[in-house]
């Protein structure tokens, strides 16, 4: 066990990464925070507990314990946008979701204490990921990626309106085989919620880096509303009967996708 990430192996052909899960801020950096982004409000939360089913099908799991306000293990660790000319956070972010300030005045990453913190923070997760994927590689021909996401559902700074429950990303295809994300839009259509491919989120960087489905892996990124599973205002708790509902979808959304690896 890492004090960077937690990891679950499993021997199935399913990897669930969690990059945004962690809450922590490592002590000898937190007097820089700002008190709004002590409260980590832009953490995936309680997705470990969300796809627990997961283990049962074999999958390997893997979650960040440090906070993204600390570095985004999400983007590129040369900090390039994955959306040009849209807004979003960055590497090391400054600004919260809502565009509060991460940082007290004057106390905002330089240049060489964002590459310090790819290599102390970024690095190590990815090189967990890099690894946990060449193994399940060597046992399965097909693997599939499943990068976990959640977000409070309306956030104007971002995206305008609600944004639909779920939201699958695979650049436009290009980070899994066909097949593989036609199962899981076809679970998302038949439930109760709405839903959209390669909208507003077409993957992150672990989508678009790892997702290689001519060498066998099939990456797929799904960003969710909190509200349909927790309550999205301070102190974010996890809410047993939406959950309870969703777990269902997310079963048939990952069950179908496996499946199809299996005609690939």
């Amino acid at each position: 066990m890492s004090e960077l990430y937690k990891l679950h192996i499993g021997d199935g052909p399913l990897l669930i990464s969690i990059p945004h899960l962690g809450t922590e801020i490592p002590s000898s950096l937190k007097h820089e925070y700002s008190e709004v982004a002590l409260s980590v409000a832009d953490t995936d939360w309680h997705l470990d507990r969300l796809y627990d089913f997961a283990k049962a099908l074999g999958a390997t799991l893997l979650g960040a314990r440090v906070s993204r306000y600390v570095i985004d293990l999400n983007r590129p660790p040369n900090d390039e946008s994955l959306y040009p000319g849209q807004t979003t956070t960055g590497l090391c972010p400054t600004e919260t979701f809502r565009g509060e300030a991460v940082y007290r005045p004057g106390q905002e990453p330089d240049q060489a204490e964002k590459q310090r913190r790819v290599a102390a923070y970024w690095q190590p997760y990815h090189t967990a990921l890099q690894a946990e994927l060449a193994r399940l590689r060597e046992r399965h021909p097909n693997v599939l990626l499943w990068e976990a996401h959640s977000i409070a559902s309306v956030l104007p700074r971002l995206f305008d309106a609600k944004l639909p429950d779920l939201n699958l990303g695979t650049q436009d295809g290009r980070t899994a085989n066909a097949l593989v994300q036609n199962a899981a839009e076809r679970a998302a259509a038949d439930s109760a919620y709405t839903w959209v491919a390669n909208g507003r989120f077409k993957g992150g960087y672990i989508t678009r880096h790892y997702g290689e489905p001519e060498r066998g892996i099939h990456a797929v990124q799904l960003e969710m509303c909190q509200c349909i599973y927790m309550n999205e205002d301070a102190p974010f708790s996890y809410h047993d009967a939406r959950a309870a509902v969703l777990q269902p979808t997310l079963q048939r959304m990952v069950g179908g996708a496996l499946n199809a690896l299996e005609h690939l």
